[in-house]
């Protein structure tokens, strides 16, 4: 596409293209010429053709689209043009009210930009883009439509105040969020609630389609004014309700008028269900104001009036039958508990009455599981934290909770059996088939379960015993009736389920002897049931009856199982009468036989596999159970029999997609910690362990000589890639490692390297072999620190040199990937390669020195290969994918520790990559990135400053160290912003942003100081010139106390000095900055 459009019908094709087109390659085409019109010098005059002239909405959204990309530049456009563009922009919105909707929206958004990067800029002692609420006004008193384009200004500006935007310095944004809060965030509350109230007192025309948006926007707005970050929190939306909203204590008086909350609860009466439900979601944050904005009296009288609120919907429901209604008034309630407690619900007179009606609401709620089911979790929520309350709360108004609890945990339990019928025959969703969410719903119902549990427990009983009845009768019956039967097992997974979750309970809740004889009551049915199902095996098998055992497993394990149980339990004393059960050596012996069988049986089913090796992983953590663990024949048969034959999960076949191999990492180091408890130095025990991974290596072995069929091969190779992960990640002594890598080398680690040579460009593959490469290289508890007479050390890293680079070399070999392919394909692979290289070199098992002493390249390669692969990586990469960040500055942290002589030979280009990478992990928010940046960028500042401070003295006896200190002096010298830079970043962090590791951020700043001191003091000055004269001297006196008592060394007594320094500074100067909330014009950020 041609860059000079030059009619207004080309660009109407471009926006035809780019908007409705369908052709992928002409779409793509025109996202380029996107970016050359915005980049062109006659960009604006194009906009504006396409504003007048243009004969579509495409061609108006494409003109906005260029204005938002041109005024969000990194370097802004002139205040004076910035200021034109606002202006035509409301000129053109308010001469065109009834343009579409998106078209309305991305103007409005260009508006909202240019106000939020201009907050702070001044014309003639003039905040000239704060003037946008003025300019509003005019809006709210012309038409309807005019008044519709007024908010939505209002509310774009509230949302992009409050959008972080992560390519910008956070303290920019905090300085302006916190300015717009202060100044004019409650006007324009105060404004659209006044404009609700106006809208209430006249009889509302609903009809009418721009009433209707009238009214949608200002909810809109006022629900942007209530979810604004107050004070820089950005909790992320997955904390939704345990958040509180910190409404400014300016607000108070907005709170304290009962007319407020009023308002939108006659709102939410008077509306229709997509209007009433915006009502709501303003009331959810109105019921999570921070309890410190209130005196005591103030709050309990604010909470009787929420109280009040919650009554009158609950009396007149007509409207709850919306879900999204549903859901608001679900997340209300919950807000109520997370934010007042049970001692205060309890003194509102309401209490009695409005805690009947929502148990009556909860239970129809259950009842009907098939509504909003997502909206579930904030009622049970609401429950569980009420009935954990009960032991604290001194008030002696009853809590009723002992009456509505146990008829909650009824209502939960019938809806969910007889909600199985209505699944089978209907063929609906299984709400059993999303574990996550059945998981969820019963670690909350646990506590609930345990208030009046001789109830819950009696219920129960009778129920699992009349299922398990009717199940038997089933599986003896000639015919048997296939939905009978689904029906019947899908009503045995949730009462196992059930009886899971109520034996779990007992940790969140007082308990007794009798709760722990029903306790064993219910679990014997269900280890009656386990042996009912396993003697069937494999006719009568069911995938969710052996989930939801699995699960009664695991939380039977949590309470009753372990170092912290009370032998004298008289749940034992139940199992011992009817299963002869006597204690947890005989439980372990049923979970034993019960992992043994899954694994034999279940082999095609990844589900029960993969939970069955993780309940297996969980038994052998601990010390104590591993010991007793060893003695049971289940356990010592798995020790002696793991192979396909017996457990056919490790076998190889077409049926199993390659990521069910992931299972067997888990089982082998499940089984390797069995084997270590009575292992010692028997290297027999251990080569008897290993026979059958040494039969398919020694397959593979003559597979690899001759030809063959590529799939198995792959297969059987990434099976046993995973296998020795999970038995490397197990071994954590001397002993057992050696006799590991004895065994591995030299015999079987060229065939990893042929396979990575082999399938470069097949993750699959590649992915487990790297990922035991790097476990191989982890020098955990000093287990890879061999006796002085062993080159192991230097073995296994020449080996791990040859993988990283092999498959370095051959990665770049795939030329440019796509966006979606390069993290999977790439990047992946890299950074596992990285987290072992980083291994490696703090692994403090290789002394380095030795391969240049003996004429080694091991060692160089391995770093060129690093390079190579860094320079094929954009920055932008290395910070946008977490695990690429996290084992990329780590590796650079070890290379900057110990091997400065290998950073001060790169080429110049490379090092100014390096260190801008540096620069830009500075400003991440991943503290593990910032803090290892904050320690590269120490060691890289002490070299240079020691190098000075040594280059006046004698001639230096080793002249090598010397000219890699002089090679890095100059490439200083050639780039001084580089340091320059960074020290800005860094006194940034310390001054304007929320700073979480200051320690860290200290100890470079020192050596950056003294090597910058010029720099320094235009920092300084820029800083305190910014600010009103009287906060001058303020910060003057803050700087000058910075460096008092700090000598011109680095020594750690100096280094420590000014860390304490910097403390007191950091204090000081926010307290200076935020004595006065208007913040004066001018940039206060040193980057700028």
């Amino acid at each position: 596409m041609a860059l000079h459009f030059q009619s207004l019908a080309e660009l109407e094709v471009l926006c035809t293209h780019l908007y409705i087109g369908t052709d992928l390659t002409q779409r793509i085409e025109a996202e380029k010429a996107l970016l050359e019109l915005i980049d062109s010098p006659e960009c604006l005059s194009k906009c504006q053709l396409l504003l007048e002239q243009g004969t579509t909405s495409y061609a108006q959204l494409l003109a906005a689209t260029c204005l938002s990309k041109l005024v969000s530049r990194v370097s802004p456009l002139p205040v004076e043009q910035r200021v034109d563009i606002r202006n035509y922009i409301l000129n053109y919105v308010a001469s065109q009210p009834s343009l579409a909707p998106f078209v309305i929206q991305a103007l409005i958004q260009v508006i909202a930009k240019i106000t939020k990067l201009g907050w702070f800029e001044v014309q003639k002692d003039q905040f000239v883009f704060r003037e946008v609420i003025a300019d509003v006004k005019k809006f709210l008193q012309g038409t309807v439509e005019h008044c519709i384009v007024g908010v939505i200004i209002l509310s774009e500006l509230t949302q992009e105040m409050n959008l972080v935007d992560y390519s910008r310095p956070s303290a920019k944004h905090r300085r302006a969020a916190t300015s717009f809060r202060d100044t004019s965030l409650r006007d324009i509350l105060v404004l659209a609630c006044s404009l609700l109230k106006e809208m209430l007192a006249k009889p509302l025309n609903l009809q009418d389609q721009d009433q209707q948006n009238l009214v949608m926007q200002v909810l809109k707005l006022v629900l942007n004014c209530l979810t604004f970050d107050f004070i820089g929190s950005s909790a992320d939306d997955s904390a939704d309700d345990l958040c509180t909203v910190q409404i400014p204590t300016t607000w108070r008086a907005i709170f304290l008028e009962p007319e407020t909350l009023e308002l939108f609860f006659n709102l939410y009466h008077s509306l229709p269900p997509l209007l009433s439900q915006l009502a709501l979601s303003c009331l959810v944050q109105f019921a999570s104001t921070r309890r410190s904005l209130f005196s005591s009296p103030e709050r309990a009288k604010y909470l009787g009036n929420l109280i009040k609120g919650v009554r009158r919907i609950l009396e007149n429901p007509q409207g709850l039958s919306d879900p999204g209604n549903y859901h608001e008034f679900c997340r209300f309630l919950a807000r109520l508990k997370t934010n007042y407690q049970l001692g205060e619900l309890v003194m509102v007179k309401e209490y009695p009455e409005v805690i009947s009606l929502i148990a009556n609401f909860t239970i129809t709620s259950l009842q009907h599981w098939e509504f909003a089911p997502n909206s579930v979790h904030y009622l049970l929520t609401l429950w569980q934290r009420m009935v954990a309350s009960v032991p604290f709360v001194k008030s002696t108004e009853p809590h009723l909770l002992d009456t509505y609890a146990p008829e909650i945990t009824k209502a939960f339990i019938t809806s969910r059996l007889e909600s199985v019928a209505i699944v089978v025959r209907d063929n609906l969703d299984d709400p059993l088939d999303d574990t996550a969410t059945v998981f969820q719903q019963l670690e909350q119902l646990c506590t609930v379960s345990r208030c009046e549990y001789e109830k819950t427990c009696t219920l129960l009983v009778q129920l699992f015993d009349q299922n398990a009845q009717n199940y038997q009768k089933l599986l003896h019956s000639a015919s048997r009736i296939t939905v009978d039967m689904a029906i019947q097992e899908g009503r045995l997974a949730w009462l196992v389920y059930l009886v899971g979750t109520v034996v779990g309970g007992r940790l969140t809740y007082t308990s007794t002897d009798e709760h722990d004889a029903m306790d064993g009551e219910l679990s014997c049915r269900v280890f009656q049931l386990i042996s009912l199902m396993d003697t069937g095996l494999p006719q009568c098998s069911n995938e969710k009856i052996e989930l939801a055992i699995l699960w009664f497993l695991d939380q039977f394990r949590k309470t009753y199982v372990g170092d912290q149980l009370q032998r004298t339990s008289k749940m034992y004393a139940r199992m011992s009468e009817v299963l002869g059960i006597t204690d947890d050596n005989h439980v372990l012996e049923t979970f034993m036989t019960k992992i043994v069988t899954n694994l034999k049986y279940w082999g095609r089913c990844e589900p029960v596999i993969s939970r069955t090796l993780q309940f297996l992983n969980d038994l052998s953590v601990g010390y104590i159970l591993l010991k007793k663990l060893v003695k049971i024949d289940a356990v010592k048969f798995m020790l002696k029999n793991h192979t396909s034959e017996h457990f056919r999960f490790l076998g190889i076949g077409d049926s199993y997609s390659l990521s069910d191999f992931r299972c067997r990492t888990t089982f082998y180091t499940a089984l390797t910690r069995l084997l270590m408890v009575d292992l010692g130095e028997d290297e027999d025990e251990f080569e008897n362990f290993m026979l059958p991974l040494t039969v398919s290596f020694e397959t593979l072995l003559q597979i690899f000589n001759n030809n063959f069929k590529q799939e198995d091969v792959k297969r059987m190779l990434i099976g046993l890639a995973r296998d020795l992960r999970g038995i490397a990640f197990a071994l954590n002594t001397k002993t057992s490692y050696t006799m590991l890598f004895d065994w591995m080398y030299p015999t079987y680690l060229p065939i990893l390297q042929r396979a990575v040579e082999q399938w470069y460009g097949e993750p699959a593959c590649t992915t487990p072999i790297l990922k035991l490469m790097a476990e191989l290289m982890q020098n955990r508890s000093q287990r890879l620190n061999f006796d002085v007479s062993s080159p192991n050390g230097i073995l296994l890293f020449r080996e791990a040199s040859k993988m990283i680079c092999t498959y370095g070399n051959q990665i770049l070999s795939l030329g440019s990937l796509s966006k979606d392919q390069i993290y999977p394909m790439k990047l992946k692979g890299i950074s596992i390669c990285y987290s072992a290289l980083k291994s490696a070199l703090c692994g403090n098992y290789v002394s380095f020195g030795v391969f240049k002493l003996y004429g080694d390249n091991h060692f160089d390669n391995v770093l060129q290969a690093f390079v190579k692969m860094l320079l094929s990586v954009s920055h932008s990469d290395l910070l946008q994918y977490r695990k690429l960040s996290q084992s990329y500055y780590p590796l650079l942290e070890c290379l900057t520790q110990d091997h400065m002589s290998f950073v001060t030979n790169l080429e110049p280009p490379v090092l100014l990559y390096v260190l801008t990478s540096l620069s830009e992990g500075l400003t991440t928010l991943d503290t593990v990135v910032s803090s290892s940046c904050c320690a590269s960028l120490d060691y890289i500042v002490s070299y240079l400053f020691k190098h000075i401070a040594k280059e006046g003295k004698k001639p230096l006896r080793c002249q090598e160290a010397a000219q890699a200190g002089q090679r890095l002096l100059h490439f200083m010298q050639q780039n001084p912003d580089v340091l320059q830079q960074m020290m800005s970043v860094l006194m940034n962090t310390i001054v304007f942003e929320d700073c979480r590791n200051q320690w860290s951020v200290s100890r470079p700043l020192l050596g950056l100081i003294l090597l910058n001191e010029k720099y320094f003091s235009e920092l300084r000055a820029s800083l305190i010139n910014s600010q009103p004269l009287p906060k001058q001297e303020v910060l003057a006196q803050c700087f000058s106390s910075l460096m008092e008592g700090v000598e011109q060394n680095l020594s750690v007594k100096n280094r420590d000095r000014f860390t304490q320094n910097l403390s007191v500074f950091r204090r000081d100067v926010a307290e200076a900055l935020r004595s006065d909330s208007s913040p004066e014009p001018g940039g206060q950020d040193m980057m700028s």
